[in-house]
């Protein structure tokens, strides 16, 4: 039986893995801040490793929701929750006589920059700039920094993560039910996702991929303009009609609903040419086939979306 540690799996994400990982037959092991509901806890570096070891594999998804208001405390725990974690793990990977023969780590795709002309991919996406790019830059940074040559180290650029459980896309959800769910700005930003699915199926794909090094995003082949997601969203949240709404409105609504306007704004185009290349077939290649899974999970329950 193969073993997996799961870092931060009290999220949305980290759940759906520990749930999916165990339907496989793995045997998963969690590091949390919780001692009752996890397995390892933070700060309790020894035990960490000993839990590491012999492991088959250690996914990092560890990490505060960046859905929220920039106060700078909420800035500084955006940063420490990702950093502090990932270099713990490098030390207690580090002490371990049989580390694990993979190591994934979460990142994000909003390392890049504001793209409208062409898709991002590994090998010439161009960084953008920023708080959110300098957190993901900070946070591979770390995770190149752990001394562990026998443990393969990948940072996983996620896109944004659709699933039938809460998550980022809620502010799109509430911006909907305010009546603002048009287009924002000129609506043709684009918004690259993921089905929860495919997340957990590109981690299983490329632990039994060893020639796949470096980073690699994770996002679904077809990418959204603004105006076509919010057309979507306002159909799974029932609202007929949604204003549209320029940056200086939305500045205000997302003050109301406590998340920033980057979120809605920037243009996130992200390929993953890494795993098309290597043969990773898609199970929600398609927008409309995501959003009818999803809507299949919530059936006889009022619609939504959400993403982490």
């Amino acid at each position: 039986m193969k073993t997996v540690v799961i870092a931060g799996a009290s999220g949305f994400i980290g759940a759906h893995f520990r749930r999916a990982f165990a339907a496989e037959g793995w045997q998963v092991r969690t590091v949390g801040r919780n001692g009752s509901t996890a397995d390892a806890v933070w700060g309790e570096t020894d035990a960490i490793s000993a839990m590491l070891e012999g492991a088959d594999l250690l996914v990092n998804l560890a990490g505060k929701s960046v859905s929220c208001r920039y106060t700078p405390a909420n800035k500084a725990q955006i940063v420490r929750s990702r950093t502090e974690t990932t270099a713990e793990l490098g030390r207690a990977v580090a002490a371990c006589a049989t580390p694990p023969r993979d190591w994934f780590n979460a990142s994000t795709g909003t390392i890049y920059r504001d793209a409208r002309d062409r898709p991002q991919d590994e090998d010439d996406g161009e960084p953008g700039s920023g708080f959110s790019v300098e957190v993901a830059q900070g946070w591979e940074e770390t995770l190149a920094a752990a001394d562990t040559p026998a443990t393969r180290r990948i940072p996983l650029r996620i896109s944004i993560v659709m699933g039938p459980g809460g998550g980022v896309m809620r502010p799109f959800n509430n911006l909907a039910r305010l009546g603002l769910g048009g287009r924002m700005g000129d609506g043709e930003q684009k918004f690259s996702w993921v089905h929860v699915d495919d997340v957990f199926r590109a981690v299983l794909f490329l632990h039994e991929h060893r020639s796949i090094e470096g980073p690699v995003n994770i996002a679904a082949p077809e990418v959204a303009s603004n105006a076509a997601l919010m057309a979507a969203v306002r159909r799974v949240c029932r609202v007929p009609f949604g204003l549209p709404t320029p940056a200086w409105l939305l500045t205000l609504g997302a003050v109301l609903i406590r998340t920033q306007t980057e979120l809605v704004l920037k243009s996130r185009w992200v390929s993953s040419r890494k795993l098309d290349d290597a043969g990773f077939k898609w199970t929600f290649p398609t927008l409309d086939g995501a959003l009818a899974d999803l809507a299949g999970h919530r059936a006889g329950q009022p619609g939504t979306v959400e993403a982490s």
